[in-house]
């Protein structure tokens, strides 16, 4: 505090002895250097860093003020079914939930866990009852609620908000105060901040319309992944977890969809029953009632117009499409009609030579030769064309008998011969297959020939063990010696040689080679007679008749995803995996697994085998 001056004083200022100013550089360190540093990133001034600080101390004074609430179920809480629990209520928060901070939120988990920690229930005397313990459902409300993604879900799902719209009726009276609640407690979920709020009916044009259009445009950041039914880390492998996340994704945005209906509902009823909307369209509808009747007019023409214009063109494009659709059922009617007159006249033509050949005996002095020349003619109604028959008939009618029978037989002749022509024909592919089959027979075996069951088990192995198999050929060698009836031992120099003489055969000739061997399996297995009276089909393969039909790479890949998805403890395991493989059945789904666990295990006996040789 400055002195008074006296009656006398006189005050002299003396500008000569002021010095000049000086800037001097000051460096700032420690706590001041952090500080410095946070205004310096954020671009604020050293007054708005006090302001941040003295907001810190206002909440710290309001953690050390934290009240939190009793709850009175918490002991009687299952961890088991965490997800429908109230986390606020779990930590005491039940108050002020999502408006809690992360320090009031640690602060009340302290206090919660110096409550009610195992440890010290257990020193006080109380039985744990272990993992079923409600102190994990504590454990579980602080993990949710110290992450902002997690706490954000949660607070999306929160079991205190209220979803509810206030119906027309509800707000027909008493507008703002029906509605004003709503819109602040929904404006909660808003991405963007300061949310314009309802107002009053004194409200200006300009505030009502930013109201709506803020709301019409309203994007929510809710969001509902907390109450996904499926949790994607409990999933078997990678296509069980992509399956999980798009069943996640989907219910996720039927909820958002609801979501954004609710809203988009909320505003259109309060749009459609606001007073203050009504008093400006009634000013604006007043104002421009005229020339609004001037617009409506020309504006009625000109669509009056375009109407007629459009409904013309319909028409005409009607007509059109009528007249186009009538023409091709003529040409269809056409077709069938010609068709139904070529199927009667050849019809006509088999019945009309049938019953030449009849009148006449067939041709024939007694029942033998009769017999023989209705097989015939039977033979040329089969195998001739509308204008052979027809040319045919000609000549029997115009022809004596004997012409007749001579015409017939010369017909049959040219049909027995171009029979025998495809027959031959036939022969000569088999035959040449067989020739290619035993000219490539003789190379390995120890000069011992290959027969056609062990063709189609070395097509086999070189199938089940692929290039890059160690001692790949012994390992085909072994597995043909273990499986096959022969008794001839092959070696691996042996099967080498077969594999390249196979490799030259055309691919006819190694389907023929499959044929074969598929004819030889099912008249082995045709007629499988029963060893015991009256048996009883197995339950197991009992059902439908098995699809003998091969399996294509896709149902192959079908049948292992369903056996993935569907472990051995689901129930009616193969009732759901034949219905996950389209065109199969739960005995075909059943017998090709038995065939792959056949094959795997062949094929591991094989290796084994020659392991072990190597290993000696």
């Amino acid at each position: 505090m400055l002195i008074e001056a006296s009656e006398g004083d006189v005050t002299v200022v003396y500008c000569n002895a002021i010095a000049a100013s000086v800037q001097i550089e000051v460096e700032p360190v420690g706590r001041w250097f952090e500080a410095f540093l946070k205004r310096r990133n954020r671009n604020v001034s050293a007054s708005f860093q006090e302001l941040e600080e003295e907001e810190e101390l206002s909440e710290e004074s309001e953690d050390e003020e934290l009240q939190l609430e009793d709850f009175p179920l918490l002991r009687t809480l299952d961890p088991k079914d965490w997800k429908n629990q109230d986390h606020y209520a779990v930590l005491g928060l039940a108050h002020m939930r999502y408006k809690a901070t992360q320090k009031q939120i640690k602060a009340a988990h302290k206090a919660i866990v110096l409550k009610h920690h195992p440890d010290k229930r257990k020193a006080a005397g109380e039985q744990i009852v272990g993992d079923g313990d409600y102190f994990t459902c504590i454990t579980k409300a602080i993990e949710i609620l110290s992450d902002p993604v997690k706490r954000r879900a949660f607070d999306s799902v929160d079991p205190t908000f209220d979803n509810a719209v206030p119906s027309k009726g509800e707000g027909k009276d008493n507008f703002f105060e029906a509605y004003a609640p709503v819109f602040e407690r929904n404006a909660r979920w808003s991405s963007k901040k300061h949310v314009p709020r309802l107002g009053t009916m004194d409200s200006s044009f300009e505030d009502v319309d930013h109201f709506y259009s803020v709301w019409y445009n309203f994007e929510s950041w809710r969001e509902f992944s907390y109450l996904d039914e499926e949790e994607k880390d409990k999933a078997e492998c990678r296509d069980e977890r992509r399956w999980i996340e798009k069943q996640n994704r989907a219910a996720r945005a039927t909820r958002k969809k609801e979501e954004m209906n609710r809203l988009r509902t909320l505003v259109d009823t309060a749009y459609s029953l606001d007073p203050r909307i009504k008093k400006f369209k009634d000013d604006e509808k007043a104002r421009k009632e005229n020339e609004k009747k001037a617009k409506a007019d020309a504006k009625r023409k000109e669509q009056e117009e375009k109407e007629r214009a459009r409904q013309a063109e319909l028409d005409a494009a009607r007509m059109a499409k009528e007249k186009e659709e009538e023409e091709a059922k003529l040409v269809a009617q056409q077709a069938k009609k010609e068709k139904e007159i070529q199927k009667k006249a050849i019809k006509k033509e088999r019945q009309k030579l049938r019953t030449t050949c009849k009148n006449w005996n067939y041709f024939g002095d007694n029942e033998s030769d009769s017999v023989k020349m209705m097989e015939d003619v039977e033979k040329l109604c089969d195998r001739l064309e509308l204008v052979s028959l027809q040319s045919l008939n000609e000549g029997l009618a115009s022809g004596s008998k004997e012409e007749g029978k001579v015409a017939v037989e010369k017909q049959v002749q040219e049909v027995n011969a171009q029979l025998q022509k495809e027959k031959d024909a036939e022969v000569q592919a088999r035959q040449a297959v067989r020739t290619a089959v035993q000219a490539s027979g003789g190379g390995g075996g120890g000069g011992k020939g290959w027969n056609e069951e062990e063709l189609p088990l070395l097509i086999k192995a070189v199938n089940l063990f692929p290039a890059g198999t160690n001692a790949r050929w012994e390992v085909i060698a072994n597995y043909m010696n273990l499986h096959s009836t022969s008794g001839i031992k092959r070696t691996a120099k042996d099967v080498i040689n077969k594999a390249k003489n196979l490799q030259k055969l055309e691919p006819g000739q190694k389907d023929e080679i499959n044929k074969k061997a598929f004819e030889k399996f099912n008249k082995e297995h045709a007629a499988v007679p029963q060893t015991v009276d009256n048996a009883v089909p197995s339950e197991r393969f009992d059902g439908a008749e098995a699809n003998t039909a091969s399996w294509t790479t896709e149902e192959q890949k079908l049948l292992e995803q369903a056996l993935k998805t569907y472990p051995v403890s689901t129930p009616e395991r193969w009732d759901k995996i034949a219905a996950a493989v389209p065109g199969r059945t739960k005995k075909d789904c059943m017998k090709r697994y038995k065939e792959l666990v056949e094959m795997v295990k062949a094929k591991k006996a094989a290796q084994e085998q020659v392991g072990s040789k190597s290993k000696k």
